[in-house]
């Protein structure tokens, strides 16, 4: 494993709830991003997480090897990949997205 593999990897693990996004919480740089952020909010997450993937190109890069999922951003809870924001609203309406946080 690479050590941006490595770094992704301590992250994920490390964090209840780990967001890889373009921009931060507070500002979001993409409309998906923000999307994911509201979701999040939505579901009552107190706990996140947030790497912006613009400071860190190798990061940028490397994340979308590690889940092998080519867009951001990407959702971890409990070290497990859930997806990106399309799959997160999708999660969200059904209720199976808020299930994941009160396990």
């Amino acid at each position: 494993m690479s050590d941006v593999q490595q770094r992704i990897d301590q992250l994920v693990k490390g964090h209840k709830v780990v967001l890889f996004m373009k921009g931060s919480a507070q500002f979001p740089m993409c409309g998906f991003s923000g999307r994911a952020v509201q979701i999040l909010k939505a579901c009552g997450v107190k706990e996140l997480t947030t790497v912006n993937v613009l400071e860190d190109e190798a990061i940028r890069q490397g994340i979308k090897e590690y889940a092998n999922w080519p867009t951001i951003p990407q959702l971890y809870i409990n070290g497990e990949f859930i997806g990106g924001s399309d799959i997160m609203m999708e999660m969200f309406q059904s209720g199976e997205l808020q299930q994941l946080f009160t396990a």
